[in-house]
């Protein structure tokens, strides 16, 4: 393994730890805030982390490709709108339900990429297939709720998974001509406008509840808006698709440690067993994920 592909999944990891820990702020939170609202400000303080980055984030060595305005604004908004989308999912579920539970069920979206892959020229696998079944019967004794109903916020959660798992993709194909503090920082962007707006019109928040969840906010913003999503697309820059998508599903584990030192959380044997079927599926799900050489103009899931 070259340097370069090291430091990807250092990145990648110290991203996974960042964003499970989250989880942990993300519930305490959810005790004082409307979902908007925490989102507005997590993001907003997200993205003036990196303002002061901007200007020296276009430079490239030369002979690497840099992409245009265009494309940039393209990224940031896309990338925005399904952040926005995943977070405000994520949060409303996460009011109803555990730290842990919530960091398994969002990394579904690791058995998902190969399955939208196959809709966008990937070839997958026999493992890639079995990887899902695995991970959708771990979903079930985790989550489910009687013969087959899910909690609302294990439902909803589970939608955040998907959006998560086109961020992945989105990431994946502007990573290497968009440079990673602009595209962060407009994603981030696009994504605090949206929750601000929502967060005006729907939610009703006094100074003291934002007081009562500032050290929360803070780590949030601070760390899993503004460091990690940063350290994702700077690592995808130059990680293999299976290690990419391997080393972030970690964050489901560092969730469940987070909930159970910090929070009192506890996992009985038949969410536990859940647990082992999600992890072993999402790493079955990539033994055998066969990807297409990247087309014209465009970076493969990397």
């Amino acid at each position: 393994m070259n340097t370069a592909r090291k430091r990807a999944n250092l990145l990648l990891l110290t991203a996974a730890f960042i964003w499970g820990v989250a989880f942990v702020a993300q519930r305490v939170a959810m005790r004082h805030l409307p979902p908007l609202t925490f989102n507005a400000a997590r993001l907003i303080l997200g993205a003036l982390v990196l303002l002061p980055f901007l200007a020296r984030s276009g430079r490239r060595p030369p002979g690497v490709p840099v992409a245009g305005r265009g494309e940039t604004i393209r990224a940031s908004v896309l990338l925005g709108l399904v952040m926005f989308a995943a977070a405000s999912l994520q949060q409303f579920g996460i009011v109803s339900t555990t730290a842990g539970k919530a960091g398994f069920i969002t990394s579904m979206y690791v058995v998902f990429v190969p399955v939208v892959g196959t809709f966008i020229g990937h070839r997958v696998g026999r493992y890639a297939w079995i990887g899902v079944a695995l991970a959708v019967g771990g979903l079930y004794l985790l989550s489910a709720r009687g013969l087959m109903k899910l909690a609302p916020g294990d439902g909803l959660v589970l939608l955040c998974a998907v959006c998560w798992t086109a961020h992945v993709l989105l990431v994946g194909r502007f990573a290497k001509r968009v440079p990673a503090i602009r595209m962060a920082f407009g994603q981030f962007t696009t994504a605090a406008v949206l929750s601000t707006i929502g967060a005006l019109i729907f939610d009703h928040v006094q100074w003291a509840d934002v007081r009562a969840v500032a050290w929360p906010i803070i780590y949030s913003g601070v760390f899993s808006i503004g460091v990690a999503f940063t350290l994702q697309v700077a690592g995808q820059k130059n990680a293999r698709p299976t290690d990419a998508a391997i080393i972030m599903s970690m964050e489901s584990v560092f969730a469940a440690l987070g909930g159970g030192l910090l929070l009192g959380e506890r996992l009985g044997l038949r969410e536990l067993a859940g647990c082992m079927a999600i992890l072993t599926g999402a790493v079955v799900a990539q033994r055998d994920l066969v990807e297409p050489p990247p087309a014209p103009g465009a970076a493969a899931l990397s």
